[in-house]
C-alpha cells in the first residue's frame, strides 16, 4: 500500500480549483505548501516518478494530474490577463510526456470553455511514448480542440501569422532531459514562443521553459521565457537559480500523487 505526502489534495480532486473566477493569487495560496516543499533535481524526479509506477501508480494517472494542473494554471493565468486576444490557447507540444501533460491540459481546457489549437512539433506524426499518444489520440473528437502536426521549422513558423491574437502559448515541448542546442522543428517552436511574448501573449511552461536545465538552471540556445512555469510534485533545483528564476516566471509547484515510499533521494 501506498501513501500520499501529508495534506496534499490532487488537481483532479480538489474542487477549489474549479472555481471559474481562480486567479493566480488564489492559485498561489492554495499551492503554497507544495512550493515549500525541499527542491529537487531532474533526475531524482526522474527516479521518483519511476519509482512511483512500481509501486503501481499508473504514468497514465500521473500524467492525467499533471495535465490537469496546468490546465488549472492556465485559466488562473488567463483571469489574471487584462488584453484583448481571440480566446484561443497555443499549445505547442513536443513527442514526450512533456507533451502528453499538454494534450491533457488542451482537453480539461476544453471542459472548462476554453479552445485551443494543438500542435505536435517533432519529425513523427505520433507522440514516442504510450502515454502521450493515448491522449493525443483521444484529443481527436474533443470539441474546441483542433489538432495539427508541425514537422518542420517551415510549418512551424506559419503559426507566426497572427500570434499576437492569442490568449495564451503552452510551452510542452521538452521537459526534464534537455541537453545541447535545440534542433529543428523545435528550436523554432521556441523562437515562436518568443516572438509570441515580445507581442505581448503570455507564455505558461509545464515542468520547465524549453531547454533550462532543471539540475543546473543552465539554459540551451534558444531557449523559452515563460510568465508562468507549472513544475511537479516538488520544486526543482535549477528553477530556483538566478537564471532559472528569470527564465521560468512565476513558479507553481502542483502535486500529482507521487507516494511517500517513491520519494526517497
Amino acid at each position: 500500500m501506498t501513501s500520499l505526502p501529508a495534506a496534499e489534495t490532487l488537481p483532479v480532486s480538489d474542487a477549489r480549483l474549479s472555481d471559474p473566477a481562480l486567479d493566480l493569487s488564489d492559485l498561489a495560496r492554495l499551492w503554497a505548501a507544495y512550493g515549500a516543499r525541499r527542491a529537487m533535481t531532474a533526475e531524482q524526479m526522474v527516479g521518483a516518478d519511476r519509482k512511483a509506477q512500481r509501486l503501481g501508480v499508473a504514468g497514465r494517472e500521473l500524467m492525467e494530474q499533471a495535465g490537469t494542473a496546468v490546465a488549472v494554471a492556465a485559466r488562473a493565468l488567463l483571469n489574471s490577463t487584462d488584453r484583448p486576444s481571440s480566446g484561443q490557447v497555443l499549445i505547442l507540444a513536443g513527442p514526450g510526456n512533456n507533451g502528453g501533460d499538454a494534450f491533457v491540459a488542451a482537453r480539461r481546457l476544453a471542459e472548462a470553455g476554453i479552445g485551443s489549437y494543438v500542435v505536435l512539433v517533432g519529425a513523427a506524426t505520433k507522440p514516442g511514448t504510450p502515454d502521450a499518444a493515448a491522449n493525443w489520440a483521444r484529443l481527436d473528437t474533443v470539441k474546441r480542440v483542433q489538432r495539427m502536426h508541425a514537422g518542420s521549422g517551415r510549418e512551424v513558423a506559419i503559426l507566426l501569422n497572427g500570434i499576437e491574437r492569442g490568449a495564451l502559448v503552452i510551452d510542452g515541448l521538452l521537459g526534464t532531459g534537455v541537453r545541447g542546442v535545440l534542433r529543428e522543428p523545435v528550436a523554432q517552436a521556441v523562437d515562436l514562443c518568443l516572438a509570441a511574448r515580445r507581442a505581448g501573449v503570455p507564455i505558461l511552461a509545464i515542468d520547465t521553459p524549453t531547454a533550462l536545465d532543471l539540475t543546473s538552471g543552465e539554459p540551451s540556445e534558444p531557449n523559452v521565457r515563460a510568465d508562468v512555469t507549472v513544475t511537479f510534485h516538488r520544486p526543482k533545483q535549477g528553477l530556483l537559480t538566478r537564471t532559472g528564476r528569470v527564465l521560468a516566471g512565476l513558479v507553481f509547484v502542483a502535486p500529482i500523487g507521487i507516494p511517500v515510499e517513491a520519494d526517497h533521494d
